[in-house]
This record gives structure tokens, C-alpha cells and sequence, in this order.
């Protein structure tokens, strides 16, 4: 720059122009040199975005063209100008002090903000990498992301204001002091949601793709997104819940992952029998341990029933409202209305039955 501008005053005087005239047409020509400069910069490093993204689309790694997508590249290919035009300015206004303080100032401050902006956005395509299925580790690393996003706001800012302000950051940082409770009064809820949330995956209570239920809250849905605020969980009826994690963790809530990653859901159903339909056969068998193994058998016949998990019927505690048989057994389909579909056809098929084996089911009549 310094040869560009010798070179312009030595062509300016050989022109003819004034010694007054000069140096205004000098710094014209450095701003438009500059310029042209800054341009050509972010010219040159957008050329290389297609050049890089071909790169990484030949390797075998998925995360290199997650995290250097195109719109992570894009973000990158905008500081550089402002780069070019810090670098230059001490040759542009060497003789202006006061233009050059604050453009440099501005010039930093641009480039801090479109840094920040440049890591959000690689931050922000992780989440491509995620494959529906959430492990604490992932749950980890995007609560780690959330944390990092607010430490990059909180220090950008404060070296934002000491560039501003013509002061040094550590300076702001130590006059913080007094300001911390404002600043924990108006992060309250992100630090509560960053300390629940690492319970919450520290101890695997939830991740994403489980179904939960959350009484106090009405969700009973599969849970979509977990930040560092909120847990988001889609209803069966498609509208969406918004959970905190504090909730989930100070509260009770109801996580169906054992069920829906076992084989099969179990099923409980119970049957009252009138004490007075119990006898013996000729060979001084009940009629109920008969009826009992017959279930037994018929159910592990039932190709909507696993055979390979227990089957039971047996009797409970004698009751005032006759003697309750239960009925336990797993049934393959676990989705709602097929399940409730199953239970009912087993056990309308276990009450026409009874009384087969002389069994009276207990019910009672109303006084007349």
C-alpha cells in the first residue's frame, strides 16, 4: 500500500496538480484502492466455496460436510473483506488519526460480530448430524453447544463494548462484580435449564425419540427436541408441548422407552368368579384349576400373544366380590389400538369360556 501510495503522488505531481490538491485525491484514490481490494478478497474466497465443498464431499467423513456446509463457508467468505480493510487502513489514513481510530474500531467490531455469527452457524449443523436416536453423549455435546453459544454472546459482547469504548476487556470483566446479580437474575432460567439438562442426560431419563408422559403438563406424545430451556414433545394428536427441563426433573413424569425397546407389552386383566360355581369333577379336580390350564394352553397358541414370554392364570386374595383369576401374558403389538384390540378379544373369548367349566363370572344385581 505504501508503494501504491508513492506511486500516486509521484504520478499526481508529474500531472501537474497542486501541492494543496494532492493529498485529497491521494486518500480518494487509497479509500478506492482499498475498496477495489476488500471486493477482489471476498470475490476470490466465495470462488473457493465451491472448490471446498467438493473436497469434502469426497471424503468418507459426513461430519466435514456438515460443519463446512455451504452456509458455514458463506458466513466465513464475509469477514474476509473486512480483514483486508483492517490491514490496509494504517496505509489509507496514516495522516487522520481520528478516521482511522474509529474506522479500525468499526472494522473490528464487524469482524467479531460475523465470528460469532460464523461459529452459530457451524454450531447450528450439528444438529444435520443427528440420526433421530439421541445418546447422552450427543445429549452432552448439544447441551455443551448451548452453553458455548451463550459464553460466545456474553465475551463478544464485552469485547464489543471495550473496542467501543477504548478499553481494555479484562477492565469491563473485573467491574462485573456488581452486575453478576442482574446477570444471574436474567439468566435464571438458562442456568436452571443447563444444570437440569445434564441431570437430565447424565442419568439417561430422556432422549430424543422417547414417548413420555407428563401429567402436570398434559404431554403424552414423543419428545421431539431437548435444548437447554425447553423439551419439546408432539402428542398424539400432533399439537406440541412445551416441558422445561426443571419441570421433568423436580416433577414425575412417565418414560415408555422400556416398553417400546422390549419385545412385545405386556398385558394384566383380572376376572371375578362366584365362589359358589367352584366344584370337583369325578376325579376330584376343580373346575377352575381346569379352566386355568386351558387358558394357559390356549394363549400360548395365539400368534397375537408371545409365547416365549411368561403366561400366566392364576388366583389372588379371595375378595367379598368373588375370587379374582389374573390373566398375564405379552402381546406382540404394541401400538395402542391394536393392543386394546387383542386384550379384548382374549378376554371376551376367556368370558364365553367359563362357563364351559361350570364358572359363573361375579357381578352384581342392583336391589329391586
Amino acid at each position: 500500500m505504501n508503494t501504491i501510495k508513492l506511486y500516486v503522488e509521484q504520478l499526481f505531481a508529474q500531472m501537474g496538480l497542486s501541492a494543496d490538491s494532492i493529498p485529497v485525491i491521494r486518500h480518494i484514490v487509497l479509500v478506492a484502492v482499498a475498496i477495489l481490494l476488500a471486493a477482489f478478497a471476498g470475490w476470490l474466497s466465495r470462488r473457493f466455496i465451491p472448490l471446498i465443498l467438493r473436497l469434502t464431499a469426497k471424503t468418507e467423513a459426513k461430519w466435514d460436510d456438515v460443519v463446512f456446509n455451504e452456509r458455514v463457508l458463506r458466513s466465513a467468505s464475509q469477514i474476509v473483506p473486512a480483514i483486508v480493510i483492517w490491514l490496509v487502513l494504517p496505509s489509507v489514513f496514516y495522516d487522520h488519526a481520528t478516521a482511522h481510530e474509529v474506522l479500525a474500531r468499526l472494522t473490528a467490531i464487524y469482524i467479531i460480530v460475523m465470528g460469532v455469527r460464523t461459529v452459530f452457524a457451524m454450531i447450528d449443523s450439528l444438529k444435520q448430524l443427528d440420526d433421530g436416536r439421541r445418546t447422552s453423549k450427543k445429549q452432552y455435546l448439544y447441551t455443551f453447544c448451548g452453553v458455548l453459544k451463550i459464553v460466545m454472546v456474553f465475551v463478544a459482547l464485552i469485547i464489543v463494548i471495550a473496542i467501543a469504548v477504548n478499553k481494555d476487556p479484562s477492565t469491563l470483566l473485573a467491574g462485573l462484580g456488581a452486575a453478576s446479580a442482574i446477570l444471574m437474575l436474567a439468566f435464571q432460567d438458562t442456568i436452571k435449564g443447563l444444570v437440569a439438562g445434564i441431570r437430565l442426560t447424565s442419568n439417561d431419563m430422556v432422549t430424543i425419540g422417547d414417548r413420555i408422559t407428563v401429567p402436570s403438563a398434559g404431554a403424552d406424545g414423543i419428545v421431539e427436541e431437548i435444548t437447554l430451556t425447553t423439551v419439546k414433545v408432539r402428542n398424539f394428536d400432533n399439537t406440541i408441548i412445551t416441558v422445561t427441563p426443571q419441570t421433568l426433573v423436580d416433577g414425575s413424569f412417565q418414560n415408555w422407552k422400556g416398553m417400546t425397546e422390549n419385545t412385545g407389552r405386556k398385558a394384566a386383566r383380572k376376572v371375578f368368579f362366584d365362589f359358589r360355581s367352584l366344584t370337583l369333577d369325578e376325579e376330584g379336580t376343580p373346575n377352575l384349576t381346569r379352566y386355568r390350564e386351558h387358558m394357559e394352553q390356549w394363549l400360548a397358541q395365539q400368534e397375537k400373544v408371545l409365547s416365549d414370554k411368561p403366561i400366566l392364570v392364576h388366583q389372588l386374595d379371595a375378595t367379598p366380590t368373588g375370587l379374582p383369576v389374573e390373566f398375564v401374558f405379552w402381546l406382540k403389538d404394541q401400538a395402542a389400538i391394536p393392543y386394546e384390540h387383542a386384550i379384548s378379544e382374549i378376554m371376551e373369548y376367556a368370558y364365553a369360556e367359563a362357563p364351559v367349566f361350570g364358572l359363573r363370572i361375579y357381578q352384581q344385581f342392583p336391589e329391586q
